[in-house]
This record gives structure tokens, sequence and C-alpha cells, in this order.
């Protein structure tokens, strides 16, 4: 799970289960795609969701 920690900026702390989440989301968004211009555009119309350790 995700915490946030709070200061000057907000910090995400992962666990290494979010990081290969994420890894896998981008692995399964970015497969057919065929350049550097069509992979940023497939990342820009996706959402990735860290659950966050309350």
């Amino acid at each position: 799970m995700a915490r946030i920690i709070e200061g000057e900026r907000r910090i995400i702390k992962m666990s290494v289960d979010d990081v290969l989440n994420i890894v896998r989301e981008y692995q399964q968004i970015t497969h057919n795609s065929c350049c550097y211009e069509h992979t940023r555009e497939l990342l820009a119309r996706a959402d990735f969701f860290v659950p966050e350790d309350v």
C-alpha cells in the first residue's frame, strides 16, 4: 500500500507490489505501441491508481 508523506512536497512511498502493479499496467497499455509518440499518447489517456494505506 502507498503512504503519503506530508512536508514541503507530498511524497508517495510505495511498496514493491505497488511499483510492480504500475509496471504491469504500463506494459499492458503500451503492448501494441509502435513508437515513442504513440506510447506517450496512450499513457496520457491512461489513469494509474495506487491504493493509499490509511
